[in-house]
């Protein structure tokens, strides 16, 4: 409970980086461990693996026209591209191991090689992460990378939470894509 409040009364005083600080060691232990686990599906190899085949030619333009569709379609009643991707079978299982991590795992995505998202638990704000920390400090580092973001409020769920990016890695050693895990750091 202490840790609680102490992260409670560093993220309202703006002190964000402090509260990370605090859970990096923890959180980087978790994505070296249970995250690096999940990332060794063959379901999310394999969809990662047939996404970059169609998006490793697009270009910079056509990148932007899907995130720009991406974040129309949030808000509106036809949502394609959105449904798209979470109707798909690594969606799917990503929402289950959300689940059953019993509120451990807040969101799961995971991208592609240019950074667009092949699966979610829930819908994210965009499409394209390519531009992100959680992308660029992982896929671009390569093997073995973790991005830990700042422990924040999660105005959605209430909880305290960090993003926790790595790589995702193929059966002969490429990284292919990278995934990003939501980390209730009230559960640590």
């Amino acid at each position: 409970m202490k840790k609680l409040i102490l992260a409670a009364a560093l993220v309202a005083a703006g002190s964000g980086i402090a509260v990370a600080d605090e859970y990096t060691a923890i959180l980087t232990e978790l994505a070296n461990t249970r995250i690096a686990e999940i990332t060794q599906n063959d379901l999310l190899i394999s969809a990662i693996v047939a996404q970059n085949g169609m998006t490793s030619g697009y270009d910079q333009a056509t990148i932007d026209g899907l995130d720009q569709q991406w974040r129309a379609e949030v808000d509106a009643a036809d949502k394609p591209l959105i449904n798209d991707v979470l109707g798909n079978d690594l969606s799917a299982w990503l929402m289950q191991v959300q689940e059953e991590s019993q509120g451990l795992f807040t969101e799961i995505f995971a991208m592609d090689g240019v950074g667009l998202n092949v699966g979610q638990s829930g819908v994210t704000s965009d499409y394209w992460q390519g531009d992100e920390g959680k992308w660029q400090n992982t896929y671009g580092v390569g093997a073995g990378s973790v991005d830990v973001s700042e422990v924040e409020l999660d105005e959605s769920t209430q909880t305290f939470q960090s993003q926790v990016s790595v790589p995702v890695v193929d059966g002969s050693g490429n990284v292919i894509g990278a995934v990003t895990f939501g980390v209730n750091v009230e559960m640590l």
